[in-house]
C-alpha cells in the first residue's frame, strides 16, 4: 500500500479517535462516590446518546430502582426514549475480591467496575436496540458526584473498538 497525504488525512483521525475510548475524569469538584452510593435507592434521570460522527443526538428520560442486598446491587432501569421507544433492563452488580462485576441483560461478557474514590469506572459491551435495529457497542464509563448531589454518568461508545458517540446522563436521587 502506497502511503500518500490522502491516507495520513484518513488515517491519523481514526488512529487518535481510537485511542480516545475511555472519558476523562471530571474536571470540576466531585464528591466522593461508590457503585452503591451512586445506584442505591430511587432516582430519575435525563440522559443523551450523541453520534459523534453526523452530530445527530438521541435523547432519552429514565427512572432506577437500586437495591443492595449483602453483595448485591440489583438496578432496575426503566427507559424512555424521545423517539417513544421504551426499554427496561436490570444490571446485577456481584462485589468480589477486586471490586464489582455487573451483567444486564443486553450485556456481552460482564461488565467490570472501578471504584476510584472520587469516580467510578465502568466498562462493558452490548448488544444496543434502536428504531434501526439490534447494534453491538462498547461502553466506558466515568460515574462521579457533583457537589448538587447530582450523579453524573459521562461515556465513551465504540463500535469495533472505534470510538462513534458519547452519553451524557444525569441521575437526580429521590
Amino acid at each position: 500500500m502506497q502511503f500518500t497525504r490522502r491516507t495520513f488525512l484518513v488515517a491519523a483521525p481514526l488512529a487518535l479517535a481510537a485511542c480516545a475510548t475511555n472519558p476523562p475524569s471530571p474536571v470540576t469538584p466531585s464528591l466522593p462516590v461508590t457503585l452503591a452510593d451512586a445506584f442505591t435507592g430511587r432516582a430519575t434521570g435525563r440522559g443523551v446518546f450523541l453520534l459523534t460522527l453526523d452530530g445527530s443526538e438521541r435523547r432519552f428520560t429514565a427512572t432506577l430502582n437500586g437495591r443492595l442486598t449483602g453483595n448485591t446491587l440489583t438496578v432496575a432501569e426503566t427507559f424512555l426514549y424521545d423517539d417513544g421507544q421504551t426499554d427496561a433492563l436490570t444490571w446485577v452488580f456481584t462485589r468480589t475480591a477486586a471490586g464489582w462485576t455487573g451483567k444486564r441483560e443486553d450485556t456481552v461478557g460482564v461488565a467490570t467496575v472501578q471504584e476510584l474514590g472520587r469516580e467510578v469506572r465502568l466498562a462493558y459491551t452490548a448488544d444496543f436496540k434502536s428504531p434501526r435495529g439490534v447494534t453491538r457497542l462498547g461502553f466506558s464509563d466515568v460515574i462521579y458526584r457533583r457537589p448538587d448531589g447530582l450523579i453524573v454518568n459521562d461515556g465513551i461508545v465504540t463500535r469495533l473498538g472505534i470510538p462513534i458517540g458519547k452519553v451524557r446522563f444525569e441521575i437526580r436521587p429521590r
